[in-house]
């Protein structure tokens, strides 16, 4: 039974998760603010963090760096706020997922599933290497020229999808099936979010990402 913790200020929509989380088997925690929500995560061990953005104590995207401090858990952020500098920022310190109130608590459970049970193909021994890039799938590290950059989680999983079909465009669609796992809810910018700040973090081989227009992306080629 995975264990999920909760993050989150509002008595009803830990109501609303409790119920759906323990119908589809998972064994839910909560905490009321981010400070309780901190000591429950260093004290314990879950499989999967849903945290609110705005929480009394604290921001939600403190709570994500302090988490993000000790571990890779996975974390979906919760939160009536959709404007993408949110979705950057969040993407930014390595969430995982976002969903946006109001929301399905189906969509919310069909995440999680697909979170925990997405495929390990990113975690392969192989090295994949191209124009001055490195990337050990099995570390999980990229190098431009020999330098370490440091990516979220998610950035890491998309250029590796990328890498591991060179020259091949993907839709944003299949991007998100594979890389998120899951068939995606919401808005097909998540992709090009995270492409946007993996160019940024390439530098000088940052053309290396093509854009196929109306379509989605490929890595090298034309």
């Amino acid at each position: 039974m995975a264990k999920v913790l909760v993050i989150e200020d509002e008595e009803g929509m830990r109501d609303i998760l409790k119920t759906y989380l323990e119908k589809n088997n998972f064994d839910a925690f909560f905490a009321e603010d981010g400070n309780t929500g901190i000591d429950m995560f260093k004290n314990n061990s879950f499989d999967i963090v849903l945290l609110d953005v705005m929480l009394p104590d604290m921001s939600g995207w403190n709570v994500l760096k302090t988490i993000r401090e000790s571990s890779k858990i996975p974390v979906m952020m919760i939160t009536a706020r959709s404007e993408e500098y949110d979705r950057l920022l969040g993407f930014e310190l390595g969430a995982d997922d976002y969903v946006v109130k109001p929301f399905s608590p189906r969509e919310v459970v069909a995440r999680i599933k697909a979170i925990l049970s997405r495929s390990k193909w990113a975690e392969s021994d192989n090295l994949i290497s191209f124009s001055g890039i490195t990337i050990d799938t099995d570390s999980r590290v990229v190098k431009v020229d020999g330098k370490k950059i440091d990516l979220t989680p998610k950035e890491f999983d998309l250029l590796s999808l990328l890498a591991q079909n060179m020259g091949k465009a993907l839709s944003r669609e299949k991007c998100l099936n594979v890389v998120w796992g899951y068939e995606f809810f919401g808005d097909l910018r998540t992709v090009d979010t995270h492409i946007k700040q993996l160019r940024e973090k390439l530098g000088d081989k940052r053309d290396i990402i093509k854009t196929v227009w109306g379509y989605g992306y490929k890595l090298g080629g034309d």
